[in-house]
């Protein structure tokens, strides 16, 4: 039996399918682990996958980005890319950790490929767990083979100087490579641009209402508030697997203001690269849990 189609709201800003949550990488400044990642799901097959998202009706400007942890990491990556219909969009993003030799053979670097101010695949440079020639290899041969791939680097102190180092060797070799900024605790300091004031890395919790602009769709097809929700195994608002299941895109009751997720609440670029978006939507803000 077919799904019934579930349509995005207009002013959702992005699709993100995280198909696992585990990464084979182990850096100390994953945002995945601001607060602990309680949640990392089970597996489940490619079919389902697909099935689950070509349920979906999108906009050509808004894809669906396949993200984890790694999703490369998910047995049947290549084929859920594959399957997902021609109508649908699809962006990547990776630490590029795979067999890019086979991804070029078994993937149509016209699936991952579309008019837009930002590569389709977007990888992340990882300086503590990949050589920098290694990954610019990589990205040279993708890009050879046809598909639309760009880096990008968190600017940690630790490792800032590097990763700027290493943008100008891609930027000249015509790869490009942008840069992020570190979300998070540093030596006891929180860093990063938030849209709500005491929203990230209070010791108290308060209560508000929030609504967000994104689909946010966990390992097991189970569909979040938002990413606190999803790293801390909070409950799930529906699964994209339930036929009964469709967006409301409403603003929902919360009593973990001061909690959030970094990748929530810090004002960054839409999907179009204007800066001032914010993905979470956040009103009525009370007293203490």
């Amino acid at each position: 039996m077919s799904l019934k189609k579930i349509y995005l709201p207009e002013r959702f800003n992005y699709i993100a399918c995280f198909l696992n949550l585990n990464c084979n990488f182990n850096c100390d400044y994953c945002i995945n682990l601001f607060d602990g990642l309680d949640n990392k799901g089970h597996l489940i097959p490619g079919n389902d996958w697909v099935k689950a998202l070509n349920r979906l009706v999108s906009r050509s400007d808004l894809p669906i980005t396949l993200q984890g942890g790694e999703p490369s990491l998910h047995p049947d990556f290549n084929s859920i890319i594959n399957k997902i219909h021609n109508g649908q969009n699809i962006d990547i993003l990776t630490n590029l950790s795979f067999d890019v030799e086979i991804f070029a053979k078994e993937v149509n670097p016209s699936r991952l490929k579309r008019k837009a101010p930002y590569a389709s695949i977007r990888a992340s440079y990882h300086p503590q767990q990949i050589n920098a020639d290694l990954f610019i290899e990589k990205m040279l041969y993708l890009k050879k083979a046809g598909f639309s791939i760009g880096a990008y680097g968190v600017l940690h102190p630790l490792i800032k100087d590097h990763i700027l180092k290493t943008k100008k060797k891609c930027e000249q070799l015509r790869i490009d490579f942008r840069v992020k900024e570190f979300l998070g605790e540093y030596r006891g300091e929180l860093s990063g641009l938030y849209k709500y004031e005491d929203s990230v890395g209070c010791k108290t919790k308060r209560t508000c209402k929030c609504r967000t602009s994104e689909l946010i769709i966990g390992p097991d097809c189970n569909v979040y508030r938002c990413h606190h929700d999803l790293y801390k195994g909070f409950p799930h608002i529906g699964n994209l697997l339930d036929p009964e299941f469709d967006i409301e895109d409403k603003f929902r009751d919360c009593d973990q203001y001061g909690d959030c997720n970094p990748c929530d609440l810090k004002v960054k670029t839409n999907r179009f690269q204007n800066f001032g978006h914010c993905s979470v939507e956040i009103k009525d803000v009370g007293g203490e849990k």
